[in-house]
């Protein structure tokens, strides 16, 4: 029984610290979503070169955003038309480091780490990137601007619905993507996006892309209040139904390893590939973020663990998580899912190693205090709790609003579903 009220306080404890920073990044994304053109995330990360690459990862190193507060905002990049590697080099090199737990680590664990954490973080977000960008599968992200030059091809079954039409005839009403054909051309597809945007059949099933970017992004401005409603709708609805799931598995498994895993099975390995091994493999489901992972990198320090042990745990433990993973899964696929985990265990490890190397070689040791206290978050309790309060009560909005969706019947009133 005491076991389980420790798992149910663990459990409380990180959903209360993962809070805010999970609401700042679905206001992130929804910000990204709504507010930022596609053709400048295009032309930054949407394309898998190794600028689009370096440029993900340093954009994302300095932002405050744990490893919970970037899972929304890399799915607001991914969807609004990054490419694979740049994604995942965002996802790697934003957890890992940010203004808060560079200068955390400064005030803890000192001058070194304060500068190696950015370095190594940006370094291992290249590097995942380039490995998704060699090994992975062609990015075919069709989310954003999949229109025009999708269908080029000759062929009359180049239609987004029933191409089984040799002949157009004039029956306007009939046809549920009627639109106004001239005689008998080369069939189009029915949702060519020749006809001119402006006329009538904004209901037709087959609304093409640039008409709904037309609804989206009006030439137009639609004023603040909409743009913040659509910023509230994409962030608390959409982005939030998508990762609740596995947010609540990461965290739940968090709260296990915290209450069941103790310290000294983590502390005794010492220096070593084993060691370090050990170290991103017990990282790799944990649920902490960089700046929380800080203090606990002091108790392993104090148990006698490497500094370069100690580098792996702060890049592979925000790096990876149960949540993170199971998304990249779902947005990007389980050959990227693999190529992502393997690169960052390696590449913290090597960082390890280089970092062990490096103080030996330059006698930095007693640049590296190994000092005593944490990151306590009594002063800022409230400011936690009205958070996840918040972020439960959106959850258990959307719960009940997916239920009613489940149990009640859609009105069918369209042609096409």
């Amino acid at each position: 029984m005491n076991e389980l009220s420790a798992l149910f306080e663990n459990f409380a404890v990180l959903f209360m610290e993962s809070a805010p920073w999970l609401l700042l990044g679905l206001l992130f994304a929804g910000l990204m979503h709504e507010l930022v053109p596609v053709d400048i995330l295009k032309k930054h990360m949407g394309n898998p070169s190794t600028k689009a690459i370096g440029k993900a990862a340093v954009i994302g190193a300095p932002l405050p955003l744990c490893s919970c507060g970037v899972i929304p905002a890399a799915i607001g990049l991914r969807r609004s038309g990054a490419s694979k590697p740049a994604t995942v080099s965002f996802l790697v090199a934003t957890p890992e480091t940010g203004v808060d737990s560079v200068s955390v680590s400064y005030a803890l664990l000192g001058p070194v780490f304060a500068i190696v954490r950015p370095i190594a973080a940006i370094t291992s977000a290249i590097y995942a990137g380039l490995m998704v960008k060699w090994f992975d599968t062609p990015d075919t992200n069709t989310k954003v601007n999949s229109g025009p030059d999708i269908e080029e091809m000759p062929g009359s079954d180049s239609s987004c619905c029933s191409s089984k039409q040799p002949e157009v005839k004039p029956e306007p009403v009939s046809s549920c993507c009627s639109t106004e054909v001239a005689p008998v051309t080369k069939t189009d597809s029915c949702c060519s996006s020749a006809t001119p945007v402006p006329t009538s059949s904004t209901s037709s099933c087959c609304s093409t892309t640039p008409e709904s970017d037309a609804e989206i992004k009006p030439t137009d401005d639609p004023g603040y209040g909409a743009k913040l409603h659509a910023i509230w709708q994409f962030s608390t609805i959409k982005l939030l139904n998508d990762l609740t799931l596995w947010l609540l598995v990461g965290l739940s498994l968090a709260a296990a390893i915290q209450t069941w895993v103790p310290h000294q099975f983590l502390t005794q390995w010492g220096d070593g590939f084993f060691a370090m091994l050990v170290m991103a493999l017990i990282g790799i489901p944990m649920y902490i973020c960089a700046t929380a992972s800080t203090p606990v990198a002091v108790g392993f320090l104090s148990a006698g663990l490497s500094p370069g042990a100690v580098l792996v745990f702060l890049l592979a433990g925000p790096a990876t998580n149960i949540s993170t993973m199971g998304m990249i899964a779902k947005e990007m696929g389980k050959r990227t899912l693999a190529l992502y985990v393997f690169s960052v265990v390696s590449i913290s490890i090597l960082l390890g190693y280089s970092l062990n190397l490096v103080i030996e070689a330059l006698e930095l040791s007693t640049w590296i205090p190994v000092g005593q206290g944490g990151h306590d978050h009594n002063d800022i309790s409230a400011i936690y709790a009205l958070c996840a309060m918040l972020l439960f009560g959106l959850m258990i909005r959307n719960g009940w609003q997916s239920l009613q969706q489940r149990f009640t019947k859609p009105a069918d009133g369209s042609c096409c579903h």
